[in-house]
């Protein structure tokens, strides 16, 4: 490994630079958007009946906001309750476009490095080539050794930059498509409280 890491030359480091940040983006991400901690199974449930049994306090209200991302959107539209459905929707989409925000954490830095990591290898592309030419200049075409060395750098860099950027586009994208499909569920989920809300002030 270190002898890839030498034979890469100096570009070779912020490359690696950036595969530890994403593999630390990739894995924060992987456990921050589970499922079961973004949008909890019976969270709308239990807040309905906390309000049938008269039990939806100041002190449950700052525990359903601090449960999940989808308990900080509901908690939203609880405040303001006893107004009309549109200040409540108001309130809701208020709180998601935060929940929304912190659920894409990092997401930009991710795409960032799968965008500049080719161009980073293309960079030691170029150094290699230069310094292969530059040694021609030197001592002419008898050395290989000089040869290999600038080729081995132009190959490396290109070779992990590509190494570094194809997961990261791939995570980039994955990690979008869960956001979108949270992001949905939350809606899905604060609807259904208001309807359950409006519905029961209704009747």
């Amino acid at each position: 490994m270190l002898e890839i890491i030498k034979a890469g030359g100096w570009m070779i480091w912020p490359i690696i630079l950036c595969s530890i940040i994403a593999t630390a983006i990739i894995g924060e991400r992987f456990w921050t958007l589970q499922k079961k901690y973004v949008v909890p199974k019976g969270l709308v449930t239990q807040v309905w009946r906390w309000i049938k049994e008269g039990k939806l306090d100041k002190k449950r209200l700052n525990a359903l906001r601090n449960n999940s991302p989808l308990g900080k959107i509901l908690a939203a539209g609880l405040v303001n309750r006893y107004h009309d459905r549109d200040m409540m929707k108001a309130s809701i989409e208020e709180a998601s476009s935060q929940v929304i925000y912190s659920l894409e954490r990092y997401l930009n830095t991710l795409g960032t490095i799968a965008e500049i990591a080719p161009l980073l290898g293309l960079l030691g592309t170029v150094t290699g080539m230069i310094r292969m030419f530059a040694a021609i200049g030197e001592v002419g075409l008898g050395n290989p050794t000089v040869l290999s060395s600038g080729l081995s750098e132009a190959l490396m860099t290109t070779a992990a930059g590509l190494f570094v950027a194809i997961p990261a586009f791939v995570f980039y994208r994955y990690f979008r498509g869960v956001v979108d499909e949270l992001t949905l569920s939350m809606e899905q989920e604060a609807l259904k409280m208001i309807d359950v809300l409006h519905g029961d002030r209704e009747q």
